[in-house]
């Protein structure tokens, strides 16, 4: 099954002022799609509807045919949103173990194997928030992906980490989209959106625009 993510004039209004205006994409699985713009410019708040984490006012999110805020499709979600937090005195191994039994769709072996995917060591007993900027934001790719997610949502998933981080975090998203995810991501980091995204939207003022001509990645 082919999944995709579908907005159908998607408008969101908090206080009086429009975040999102009249946003219609269609996106299928098996690529990564690159949202680019200031801050403000509305690619948060557009990620945090399609994911399902805030209604529309007006306008529809499918993902695979469902509307994810009226019938809860069966279909997994992974989300980097910014300001992204772990409990800071469990370790990295505690928080993916506590996350990971809410749905019970991994095991513990699964669990480990993520952290060593990112880059973590699964038996380091340092507490969350003696990690490292970088740390956090390895194990914060670790919990988006390890459900091995149908729709991923990376707001500015390289951002703090190191070089070899970077390279790492990169191929991990790659992978995501070559198992057929639906891969959204905003950077700031340019080479990011060049190198990795077959599609490209620019956000501004809460418009969503394709940028015509994107390559698409190899």
């Amino acid at each position: 099954m082919e999944h995709i993510l579908t907005a159908e004039h998607v408008t969101k209004t908090i206080k009086k002022k429009e975040l999102l205006k009249d946003i219609s994409i269609k996106l299928p699985g098996g690529k990564i799609y690159g949202f680019v713009g200031e801050n403000g410019s509305g690619k948060t708040m557009l990620f945090r509807t399609l994911s399902g984490l805030i209604r529309p006012t007006s306008g529809t999110v499918l993902l695979d045919g469902q509307d994810i805020h009226r019938s809860h499709p069966p279909v997994k979600i992974g989300v980097i949103i910014e300001n992204s937090a772990m409990w800071p005195d469990l370790t990295g191994m505690e928080n993916l173990l506590y996350l990971s039994s809410l749905n019970r769709y991994i095991s513990r072996d699964e669990v480990r194997e993520q952290l060593v995917r990112v880059g973590l060591d699964p038996e380091n007993r340092l507490p969350v928030r003696k990690y490292s900027l970088g740390m956090k934001q390895r194990l914060i790719v670790a919990q988006a992906v390890m459900e091995k997610p149908d729709f991923l949502f990376l707001d500015e998933p390289t951002n703090a980490i190191d070089k070899d981080g970077v390279v790492i975090i990169r191929r991990i998203i790659e992978e995501e989209a070559r198992r057929g995810a639906v891969v959204l991501m905003a950077s700031h980091v340019s080479q990011d959106v060049s190198d990795l995204c077959a599609e490209v939207y620019f956000m501004e003022e809460g418009r969503c625009t394709k940028l015509e001509g994107t390559k698409a990645a190899s």
